[in-house]
């Protein structure tokens, strides 16, 4: 595994040991743990899963899409790749002392400056295919209407995945015209999160100053509506007035 990683460092010798800071599961059975390297003294957020490779390489993609933007503060990306004898994968991320007693207006705030990045093709999707926790998530090929995005690679995707959710074929004729009227707006292919809910969202100290700033993690990149992205806001809670007041900003 040790050379797995200083192969993903470019070559540069790593050596990665469990340090206190986090835990636990990730979205798509990934774990995501605090290490240390022994040389440099550096912390890293590490994510790995066995057999996951094209998840993580995603996920670092997205990642670093966002961070590309300079605007909302995200886990800059550093290197991923595959332990072969053991297909065990992974993804590193920078280390950020998360914190709490942050501001939600200053959260929305940033989310707005990155949903102003667009696709420089002008289309709707990604580079590559992703998951959304553990279900894959298409985006590609890319599609220039929205409206046929949506239909095509989330509603259709879901529909599909669930055998049509037991519902009768005129039910989802239904679902379908309305989603369409609701949708058919022409908006701009925004730079998005893809899996924005409360839990995926938190505040963190910059190491410089120590100040407290919003960040967002564990995405599910791809250009498309910002307000696919409100939307998630609003499912499981989290999100405060002033959150939705910043974004308004």
């Amino acid at each position: 595994m040790a050379q797995a990683v200083s192969e993903a460092f470019d070559g540069r010798e790593v050596n990665l040991v469990p340090t206190g800071g986090a835990g636990g599961s990730g979205g798509g059975g990934a774990t995501t743990s605090a290490m240390v390297d022994t040389i440099s003294g550096d912390k890293y957020f590490v994510k790995s899963a066995r057999n996951k490779l094209d998840m993580l390489r995603a996920e670092y993609l997205g990642v670093k899409e966002m961070a590309d933007t300079n605007t909302i503060q995200v886990p800059t990306p550093i290197a991923f790749g595959q332990h072969e004898p053991t297909n065990q994968a992974f993804c590193i991320f920078e280390y950020l002392e998360f914190c709490g007693g942050g501001n939600q207006y200053e959260l929305g705030v940033q989310l707005a400056k990155m949903h102003r990045y667009t696709s420089e093709n002008g289309m709707f999707g990604f580079h590559v295919n992703n998951t959304i926790g553990a279900t894959f998530q298409p985006n590609t090929p890319w599609m220039d209407d929205w409206v046929e995005f949506w239909l095509e690679y989330r509603l259709g995707h879901m529909l599909r995945l669930t055998g049509n959710a037991r519902c009768k074929q005129t039910k989802i004729d239904d679902l379908i015209s309305k989603t369409s009227e609701l949708l058919s707006h022409n908006p701009k292919p925004s730079l998005l999160h893809g899996d924005l809910w409360g839990g995926n969202k938190g505040f963190c100290k910059k190491e410089e100053d120590q100040k407290v700033v919003p960040i967002i993690f564990d995405p599910a990149a791809y250009y498309g509506d910002r307000e696919a992205d409100i939307a998630m806001t609003y499912l499981f809670g989290g999100f405060k007035e002033d959150f939705y007041n910043g974004y308004e900003w």
